[in-house]
């Protein structure tokens, strides 16, 4: 028996709500106009020859888009989306049964593939080069390798750490692409985007508030706008506006520049405890009770463009900037400057 899929995106779940807010379509896609430009061509060139477009890397900090350009690669070629992660990808069978389950031309979209393990990286660079599968048949002397043949394909490998990739790997895709951070006249346009999508009403001076405050990331963007929505709801009329917004944001302790309370406590951490720093980053993770992985890839790239911390040889420093924004005094060598 069948069950019919909620449609209503008031009705839906968090993960399936963001899901509903995602674009379908290269155009409907805010932002990252160079990329954009290059894939139209790169796609619109594989069409016409009826070929699986070149294998695609996608870098970049969490929640720009990575997964939702992928989504629309498959959509634009008209093949299906194969999605996986690097971290579910333990053994070379793991592998072998996604890619001998692909269709002609399909997509198939690996998330977090820095954290693939080594030994399945080998598995990947014939299917991607050559369309072949290696087997291995058989245990010890009588053991024989069968090569399997793939359908063409595309390999698209999203990752918010492209250091982590080893050499080999990475240049096997032909196509690769680092996404920025968001400016808020594009963060702006996708939360008017999300609103009209949720039914929710907004005036330019609510969307433009919450977009300065969404660390440059869509991701966070439609996240808070669900929040202000929220607030409006109860204490706002149900209207979004600067004002509503402004005030729903301060309730929920993000700050002007974006910065929410573990932003903060970072911040405060390096300035108050350790000087200004430079403070190791297993100490620092210590310190705020928090994980390093989360710190550096989550927390440390949007102070790091902000400009409020900089790494050092010896750690992580807090810039005299940051001293302003917590409403301290800085130490006598930034003092001066």
């Amino acid at each position: 028996m069948s069950t019919a899929r909620i449609q209503d995106p008031e009705l839906l779940p968090d993960d399936e709500l963001d899901r509903s807010l995602r674009p379908r379509r290269l155009e409907d896609f805010v932002g990252q106009d160079s990329i954009k430009d290059q894939l139209a061509v790169s796609i619109a060139a594989a069409a016409s020859r009826g070929e699986a477009l070149d294998h695609v890397l996608l870098a970049g900090p969490p929640g720009l888009g990575k997964t939702s350009l992928a989504q629309i690669i498959a959509a634009e070629l008209g093949v299906p989306f194969v999605q996986t992660a690097g971290p579910a990808l333990e053994r070379k069978g793991d592998v072998a049964a996604f890619l001998t389950a692909l269709e002609p031309r399909a997509v198939f979209f690996v998330d977090e593939i820095h954290r693939l393990p080594r030994a399945l990286e080998e598995t990947f660079y014939p299917a991607m080069e050559d369309g072949a599968l290696p087997i291995t048949v058989g245990q010890g002397a009588g053991a024989r390798i069968v090569t399997l043949d793939l359908p063409p394909f595309t390999l698209i490998g999203a990752t918010t750490r492209s250091g982590l990739l080893t050499t080999p790997l990475r240049d096997r895709f032909g196509i690769q692409h680092r996404l920025e951070h968001y400016d808020p006249e594009h963060l702006a346009r996708i939360v008017r985007r999300s609103a009209r999508l949720l039914d929710v009403a907004i005036e330019d001076g609510g969307a433009e508030a919450i977009a300065q405050r969404s660390r440059g990331t869509p991701r966070v963007a439609n996240r808070l706008l669900k929040r202000v929505r929220d607030y409006a709801e109860v204490r706002g009329g149900g209207v979004v506006t600067g004002v509503v917004a402004a005030a729903a944001l301060d309730l929920l302790e993000v700050d002007h520049e974006g910065l929410d309370r573990l932003d903060r406590e970072i911040l405060r951490a390096i300035c108050e405890k350790f000087s200004g720093g430079p403070v190791g980053l297993s100490t620092l993770a210590v310190a705020v009770g928090e994980e390093q992985d989360t710190i550096e890839d989550v927390y440390e790239p949007y102070l790091l463009q902000r400009g409020l911390i900089e790494r050092t040889p010896r750690g992580r420093a807090a810039t005299r900037r940051a001293f302003q924004h917590l409403g301290l005094h800085p130490p006598g060598p930034l003092a001066l400057l």
